[in-house]
Formats: C-alpha cells, sequence, structure tokens
C-alpha cells in the first residue's frame, strides 16, 4: 500500500469503460469511491502516468472536493456547522471552512449584500460564499457573478460528480482544476481563478502581503505557496541552510583554517583552535600561533648571572661574561682593557668632516666649515649655509638660487645678468627686429607698433595687419561713390562718366558737359546738364503759336474765334533734375500768375506725363505747387503737362507748363534741387 496524506490506496482492483455523450469520446477513467476510511480503488493502472504521485494527487483532490461539498450540504441542510462530522476519524477542516463560507454567503444574501464582494478569504472560501449568495437570487443576477459559465453553456460539462473532477485533474473537461457544481470552477490552495471562469493561476502572497514571514525574513513566491528565507546575515563562522537556520561551519572539515603543520585542528561554535601537535623544548615557549620562541632568559630571570657578570643571551640558553670598563662617546679602552682613553676622530679615514678641516679635541671633535658653511654642533656636520634665505633681497637684483656652498643670482626675461654677477640690465629686443614693422624698446621688454593703416595683429602681438578702411562702421561715409582698399590706406572711385573726383579725394563731383564742350548737342538744341550726364533739349511752337523767347511760346491774336480763345494763353518748356531717393513729399515746381489780383481764381492740375502717379499738385493762396508724392527709386526721365487756370473779372484763361524732369542717380550724399 501506498500513503496518500493519510489515504490508504489500496491494490487496483476494477475497472470500467463510460462513454460520456457530453464529451464525445471514450475513456478508460479511474474509479475513485470512497473517503478518508473507505479503501479508494483506483482501476486501471495510471497510464500514461504511472506514478504513484499522480495517485496521491488524484485521491487528494476528490478528497477535498467531496469534503467541501459535504460541508456546503450540511450548511444548506442545518443550517449550523458545530456538529460536522463529529464522528469521522479524519480531519474535517476542508469540511468546516466550506460550512462557515456557505453560511456567510447565505447571510449576505438575506441581508441584501452583494454577492461580488472583495472578503480577504480563501479562494476557495470567497466561491463557495459566491455560490450560496446566488442560490437565493434571482436567475438573471445569478448569470453576472465571477467563475460561472460563459452565457450560452448550459454548465452540464461542470459538475460536482467525484469521477468528473478525476477526469478535470488529468486533463479534460472546462475546469482547469476543479468543479465545485452549478457551473463554478474553483483552484486549488494558493491560486486563483483567472477572468475566463476556468483557468487558475498562481497567487503572489509576497506581492499581495498575505505572507507571514517575520521581520528579518524574506518572502520568495512559489508555484501555490511561498517560503520565508532569512536577510540578516548568521555571522562569522556560521552559514544558513535550506531550512532557513544557521549551522556552524566545521573549518577543521572544510580545511577553511591556518593552523600549522606542527597543530591539530579543533573545531568550536563559530571558530576553531590550534592544538601543539608537540611541546617546545627548554628554554623556549609557545607563541599565539603555536610556534616555539626561543625565552630571553636575561629579561625573564632575575639575577640570572651572579654580581659583576653580564647576562648575554643566546638561541634556548644565555651566558655569563665578567664585566670589562664602559667608555663613553669619544673614548675607547686601551690595549690592556684597563681604562678609557680618547679617541682621535681626526685620524680615521671616513672624513669626518666630510673635507672640511677637523680639530681633535679632547673626548670630541670640531670641523673648520669652509666659506659657504656653518658647522652643526649637533650632527657634528658642516652645513651649507643658504646665503639667499640669511640676505633677502640684498645679494642678487632679481632672482638668487641657492647653490653648495654659494649662490647664484639670475634676471627675469627682457634682463641680462651684469659683469659683476648681481645686477640685472635691461635687454634691447628691438636689436633682433622681433616686430613686424616698427619696435620701441621698453624697461625689461619691448613694445611693436604699426604704420598708419595698419593694425597689430591680436594673435602674436608682433604681425601688422592692414587695415581695411572700406570694411569699418564708417567706411560706407569715407567715399561717396566706391571705396578701394590698398595696403595702409585707400582711394576713392567715381562713375567712369560724368564724374570727376573732388579736390578731396573722396567726393564726386559732376562733370559739366554743357560748360566744358564736351556735348554732342546741335546748334539747333540746348545743352542742359544732369547729374552724371547732359541731355539735348528742342523744342517747336505748335500751330496758332509763336515762339517769345528761349522757352515759351505765345498764342497769336484769335479774332474774337471761341475755338482760339480755349487754347493757352501761353506755352512755357521748364528743365529740371534732381536724384533719387529725395524725402517725400518734395516741392519741386511752382506756377501762378506773376502779379495776384483780389478775387482770382487759380486751378492746378497735371494733366499728361504723371501715368506712374510720382507726382500731384497743391493749391497755394497765389497759385500752386507740384510735388513728388511718393519716393522715386530708379532713374528716369518725365515730360509733365501741367494746366493752370485762371478766372479774373469774369475772364478764364488758361496757361500751360512743359516740365522736363530728369531723375538721375547720386553718387554722393543727397543734393538738393537744380532747377533751369
Amino acid at each position: 500500500m501506498v500513503p496518500c496524506s493519510g489515504i490508504l490506496v489500496l491494490p487496483l482492483v476494477q475497472s470500467y469503460t463510460r462513454f460520456d455523450p457530453r464529451l464525445g469520446v471514450s475513456n478508460d477513467i479511474f474509479d475513485c469511491v470512497g473517503l478518508c476510511g473507505s479503501a479508494l480503488l483506483l482501476t486501471p493502472p495510471l497510464s500514461p502516468l504511472p506514478d504513484r504521485v499522480a495517485q496521491e494527487q488524484c485521491c487528494l483532490a476528490v478528497m477535498e472536493n467531496a469534503s467541501c461539498n459535504q460541508g456546503v450540504a450540511v450548511a444548506r441542510e442545518q443550517r449550523a456547522c458545530d456538529m460536522l462530522f463529529s464522528g469521522s476519524i479524519c480531519e474535517p477542516k476542508t469540511a468546516k471552512t466550506c460550512c462557515h463560507c456557505c453560511l456567510l454567503g447565505r447571510a449576505a444574501m438575506e441581508q441584501g449584500l452583494s454577492c461580488d464582494l472583495d472578503l480577504s478569504v480563501a479562494y476557495q472560501c470567497g466561491q463557495v460564499f459566491q455560490t450560496c449568495c446566488l442560490e437565493g437570487l434571482p436567475e438573471g443576477d445569478a448569470n453576472n457573478t465571477q467563475g460561472t459559465l460563459a452565457t450560452g453553456h448550459t454548465g452540464a460539462l461542470c459538475t460536482a460528480d467525484p469521477l468528473f473532477d478525476i477526469r478535470l485533474y488529468l486533463g479534460g473537461g472546462q475546469c482547469s482544476h476543479h468543479c465545485l457544481g452549478n457551473g463554478t470552477c474553483a483552484c486549488f490552495t494558493g491560486y486563483k481563478l483567472k477572468p475566463d471562469g476556468r483557468n487558475c493561476e498562481d497567487i503572489n502572497e509576497c506581492l499581495l502581503g498575505s505572507h507571514d514571514c517575520q521581520l528579518g525574513e524574506r518572502c520568495i513566491n512559489t508555484a501555490g505557496a511561498y517560503r520565508c528565507q532569512r536577510e540578516i546575515s548568521c555571522g562569522s563562522g556560521y552559514e544558513l541552510t535550506d531550512s532557513n537556520t544557521c549551522k556552524d561551519i566545521d573549518e577543521c572539515e572544510t580545511g577553511a583554517h591556518n593552523c600549522g603543520l606542527e597543530f591539530v585542528c579543533q573545531n568550536t561554535p563559530g571558530s576553531f583552535q590550534c592544538q601543539p601537535g608537540r611541546q617546545c623544548g627548554p628554554g623556549f615557549i609557545e607563541d599565539a600561533l603555536g610556534s616555539c620562541i626561543d625565552i630571553n632568559e636575561c629579561l625573564s630571570h632575575t639575577g640570572a648571572c651572579p654580581a659583576g657578570q653580564l647576562c648575554i643571551n643566546t638561541v634556548g640558553s644565555y651566558i655569563c661574561q665578567r664585566n670589562s670598563p664602559s667608555c663613553g662617546r669619544g673614548y675607547h679602552l686601551n690595549e690592556e682593557g684597563t681604562r678609557c682613553v680618547d679617541v682621535d676622530e681626526c685620524l680615521g679615514t671616513d672624513g669626518v668632516c666630510a673635507g672640511h678641516g677637523c680639530v681633535n679635541t679632547i673626548g670630541s671633535f670640531r670641523c673648520e666649515c669652509r666659506t659657504g658653511y656653518i658647522f652643526n654642533s649637533i650632527s657634528r656636520t658642516c652645513e651649507d649655509i643658504n646665503e639667499c634665505r640669511h640676505y633677502p633681497g640684498r645679494l642678487c637684483a632679481h632672482k638668487c638660487e641657492n647653490v653648495e656652498g654659494s649662490y647664484q643670482c639670475s634676471c627675469a626675461m627682457g634682463f641680462k645678468l651684469a659683469t659683476d654677477g648681481r645686477s640685472c640690465d635691461d635687454v634691447n629686443e628691438c636689436e633682433s627686429n622681433p616686430c613686424n614693422q616698427e619696435c620701441a624698446n621698453v624697461y625689461g621688454s619691448y613694445q611693436c607698433y604699426c604704420r598708419r593703416g595698419f593694425q597689430l595683429s591680436d594673435i602674436d602681438g608682433i604681425t601688422c595687419e592692414d587695415i581695411d578702411e572700406c570694411s569699418l562702421p564708417v567706411g560706407g561715409h569715407i567715399c561717396s561713390y566706391h571705396c578701394n582698399n590698398t595696403p595702409g590706406s585707400f582711394h576713392c572711385s567715381c562713375p567712369p562718366e560724368g564724374y570727376t573726383l573732388a579736390s578731396n579725394g573722396r567726393s564726386c563731383q559732376d562733370l559739366d558737359e554743357c560748360v566744358t564742350g564736351v556735348h554732342n548737342c546741335s546748334q539747333t538744341e540746348t545743352c542742359f546738364n544732369v547729374l552724371g550726364g547732359f541731355r539735348c533739349l528742342s523744342f517747336e511752337c505748335p500751330p496758332s503759336y509763336r515762339r517769345a523767347g528761349e522757352s515759351h511760346c505765345e498764342r497769336l491774336p484769335c479774332d474774337r474765334r471761341s475755338d482760339c480763345l480755349a487754347l493757352p494763353v501761353r506755352i512755357t518748356h521748364y528743365s529740371l533734375t534732381f536724384p533719387t531717393h529725395i524725402p517725400a513729399p518734395a516741392d519741386i515746381f511752382r506756377m501762378g500768375p506773376s502779379n495776384a489780383v483780389p478775387g482770382d481764381d487759380i486751378q492746378l492740375n497735371i494733366i499728361g506725363g504723371n501715368e506712374e502717379g510720382f507726382f500731384g499738385t497743391q493749391r497755394l493762396a497765389s497759385g500752386g505747387m507740384v510735388q513728388v508724392q511718393q519716393p522715386i527709386t530708379e532713374p528716369g526721365d518725365f515730360l509733365l503737362t501741367v494746366e493752370m487756370k485762371l478766372l479774373r473779372y469774369g475772364t478764364l484763361s488758361t496757361y500751360l507748363a512743359k516740365i522736363s524732369v530728369f531723375v538721375t542717380r547720386d553718387p554722393n550724399a543727397p543734393l538738393g534741387l537744380s532747377l533751369y
């Protein structure tokens, strides 16, 4: 027979085959009947699981399920669990637990509480609580609880039949562990049901804090359970066992001791001892490590030698020797050994004064040191004198460096040592031409500077770099038209035609071709100078007009003809020029009667040549003004026709002005208006 946690598993005596229409297969199953005191018959032999462990687990699952079902049945029938299975020889713990959990579920149902309460109880108890609670609810409410079969299943595959639980345990059915009945699956202790209501997963007691590990122990989760492990070390000489206890380490057995070959290791709790394997001989004693060391009898024994004798220790023993006179420093025994005589240290070959003069004295000596040294009466040697420290600032002009028996002077950069070896003279660095252009020697250094038009480099302070005057912030104002940089200087230039460089070398001066006669106008044309060029002007008077001067045409007598009277009285030609970008508005031409009469009504309009809208008129008390209304940015020629109507004493007269406007590009600063 094989033990099964208090259950006896008898030899297999019966087997049968059952066809289960719910599974649709025919299987050989094991008939596990009888609980606790009854014999549990397993037939046929487990195959393909021949191991007896599988049989034992099968028995335990059947017994636990049947015991829980009995507890639930008692709770349903008797409404009490006090006298539950008092005559049974088996432990009624599972039955009582399921009975109490069922009573708790019924009480929740009767008080109108939810059957899905999150209780801090074991999973099996929670399932029993929910099952008993749902028995009194309407059918619609009972279908919404966790652990029931999904909608559409009849639940017939999950019953409380122990034989069916065996098939579930061996891998069949809907519940991964076992069934509680009414379509409810349950899990083994240490597991919880997954949301699918069928499969089970391990409960991490360490993560949920539902373990009982003590202070100083660490919780380690295992499948279906957990274990507690010590966190604090057991200390030196102990080790932690699998049972979570501290065990002494036998250093003698493991060879972790340091006893010598002459010693025997003896284990003690948490440590070990080295016992001597042999005894030390006379004149020796054992130390802490078990080694034999010599005994100094002259120190450990009082009066080891008689009076007048000296004790001398030897290995393992000692000897006594007769006393002799002791001479102090500077003396030694004579040849007879009877008295002390002076030692002449100066006669030795070791050179007590290290090359200095030596004078012997009674019991001592003294050294006569060379210049630069001083005698130390304590060490009795000649020591170097640090003249730089003893006479600071009085030996050298700049730097003092001590050397053995003397000193040396040196100078700072830019100076050289004078012939006296102490003073410093300035070095004229300019003699070696270190600068790119000009050099000025200064005390202890030199300074490079550059000629006009150059600047000293910020990189080496020696090289002179050309100053690009044209690129300076004020470079645009150096030349009126164009600046050309040259090494160390610059020069200005003007447009190639129509201008010449002024006497200041920076401004561009207009070349008046009309005055100099370099124009190409014919004899019938008039030369008109503009900035950077000239224009050849000419005009002819229209019909019904005669030329009355160089610039205007007069209307011929009309003989009272209305068509003639409507023509302008006078047509005058004007020419003016100005550069681009003049500020707007700007007045450029004024037109009005030569003499004003009270009551005059004057109207001034531009009737031609202002297609781009650059120009406009403004009415004045005695005439009108032609203005530039918006900036003109590009050069251009304009021919404006300006009409003035004068109403005087009831008579309307018209005057016409032909204004030739030449806008040029000025290379200099904006100039004033030129009117001819």
